[in-house]
């Protein structure tokens, strides 16, 4: 791999990961654009690494509250606001784990149509953009019950379908339960760490019985290269949907819908 492949790679990755636009539909555009090689599973893994170690330090110290708190919930030591957050993330992110597993093999064929993405990426476009315009409320992400991360939770399996964007739909879905733009952003920032962690792991250990031999100097540039990105992705993004929201995002989503429409039927 080269610098250029290894930095538009990362890019790519630590931007679309947080942004609801669909990290898939990007990744699919890349091959078609240029002639680079695929830049191989360590190379994932490593771009996963940087987006897990952006989310975890932008959010550390709400993280580290959550974390006490609920270990003191487990031992009949009281809950408190942080401790019923760190629980909604929990049961938010046990669909997505249950529908990966009952959708794996219709996950690796059917659902890598571009069609299936264009789909993806302007309906579920239209739908974050009727929510952000009508739906959107003031509730934080520690007003949320159980039910609503329940709700945000099934949403964020239907990510696996590629061109949803993970972010996009979990978005959506807070909005419609009258969370605030950014209470939404958050939670979804938040759930994206247990999905990064399971995605990464699981790609860690094909890699592992792989047993190949990898280039460590391209991994850990790539990987800073995501966690520099993801970061600043995530601090702008917070800033720019309260002032402007999201349907900017929307009309980006369509437009680039259309173009792998165009490019694949």
């Amino acid at each position: 791999m080269d610098w250029l492949q290894i930095l538009v790679l990362s890019l790519i990755q630590g931007l679309t990961e947080f942004l609801p636009v669909s990290s898939s539909a990007h990744l699919i555009l890349v091959p078609v654009l240029t002639d680079w090689p695929d830049q191989g599973l360590a190379f994932d893994v490593a771009l996963h690494v940087g987006s897990l170690t952006a989310v975890v330090l932008y959010f550390r110290d709400e993280l580290l509250r959550m974390i006490g708190s609920w270990c003191r919930s487990v031992t009949g030591k009281g809950t408190d606001e942080d401790a019923r957050l760190a629980w909604w993330v929990i049961i938010a992110t046990i669909p997505v784990g249950i529908a990966g597993l009952l959708l794996q093999d219709f996950l690796e064929t059917a659902a890598r149509s571009p069609l299936i993405m264009v789909f993806g990426l302007i309906f579920f476009g239209v739908v974050l953009g009727i929510a952000d315009w009508r739906c959107r409320g003031k509730r934080s992400e520690y007003r949320m019950t159980w039910k609503d991360a329940l709700w945000i939770g099934c949403a964020q399996a239907l990510a696996l379908i590629p061109g949803t964007s993970r972010s996009g739909i979990t978005m959506t879905m807070a909005l419609l339960l009258g969370l605030s733009r950014e209470a939404s952003a958050r939670f979804s920032f938040l759930l994206s760490i247990p999905v990064i962690v399971l995605a990464g792991g699981l790609e860690g250990v094909e890699l592992a019985n792989t047993g190949v031999d990898v280039d460590w100097g391209n991994l850990a540039l790539g990987a800073l290269l995501s966690a520099i990105s993801a970061y600043l992705c995530i601090h702008y993004f917070l800033a720019f949907i309260k002032r402007i929201g999201m349907q900017p995002f929307v009309v980006y989503r369509v437009l680039l819908g259309l173009a792998l429409l165009w490019l694949f039927a």
